[in-house]
């Protein structure tokens, strides 16, 4: 699957999500409507401890990405509003930014959890 991740800063759950299903042998980019300026240094953490690559992650804005380019649109939550891009799921997943490492891998492991759902989903709807 071709996944694209979107969320405001594009520095926690986007990131994490994409690294997550690059992993997963998906290919997968991730945008924000108002990137930061660096990838979580806990969301970074949260990813190397599970074997996932942090490398090449950098927040980048959504405004790069055409939208029929993927095969699924996935906002993170937090009330994104990208009028050029149609979010086809929004997992409404709280922001960690600012929290502990514990809530950051709470976050991926959920990721994970609705990565593999939806992957398990598109191969039934091939």
């Amino acid at each position: 699957m071709k996944l694209l991740f979107v969320c405001v800063g594009n520095t926690c759950r986007s990131q994490m999500a994409e690294s997550i299903a690059r992993y997963h042998g998906h290919e997968a980019y991730s945008g924000g409507t108002e990137p930061g300026d660096r990838v979580s240094e806990n969301a970074i953490k949260a990813l190397l401890e599970e074997g996932y690559s942090s490398e090449g992650l950098i927040p980048k804005s959504v405004d790069i990405v055409y939208p029929g380019d993927y095969d699924k649109i996935v906002s993170m939550g937090c009330g994104v509003s990208c009028p050029n891009i149609p979010i086809d799921e929004d997992w409404q997943l709280e922001d960690p930014v600012g929290q502990n490492l514990e809530v950051f891998r709470s976050t991926r492991d959920e990721i994970l959890l609705r990565i593999s759902r939806m992957a398990d989903n598109f191969s039934t709807d091939a």
